[in-house]
């Protein structure tokens, strides 16, 4: 298995609860730790690893929505398509389908985005 550079770990309230989810939105389970609540989940080329809260990696306080000032981009092969299967599922979206402008330098690049929360709160941005 071959593990990207950067892997976000999630500290999460209910393993169970959050694995439904993760699944539900098309990721994997490429291994877990039953016994320490742990799974590593990826879709596409996208990895995430999610942990039930164990004060292990605590640094203060978790208060809901977690992850507030952050979000997790994951350019997935076909934004448009994963975006019409979560809404048939009846995922809320945080942030409905949108194409976005963004200027880098002297160059512009277009971006359909949308966004979700997962059941902790923590915002998830797919885009192209």
């Amino acid at each position: 298995m071959k593990f990207n550079s950067l892997i976000p770990e999630l500290s999460v309230t209910d393993i169970t609860k959050s694995k439904d989810f993760y699944l539900s939105l098309g990721f994997e389970i490429k291994y877990e730790r039953p016994e320490n609540k742990f799974i590593f989940l990826q879709l596409e080329e996208n990895q995430i690893m999610i942990e039930q809260i164990n004060g292990h990696w605590a640094v203060g306080e978790m208060n809901y929505p977690f992850g507030n000032g952050i979000n997790l981009s994951m350019r997935v092969s076909d934004v448009i398509e994963k975006y019409k299967e979560l809404k048939s599922k009846g995922i809320k979206m945080f942030r409905d389908l949108e194409v976005h402008t963004y200027k880098c330098d002297d160059i512009e690049y277009s971006d359909s985005e949308f966004l979700l929360q997962d059941p902790d709160g923590y915002l998830l941005r797919f885009n192209d």
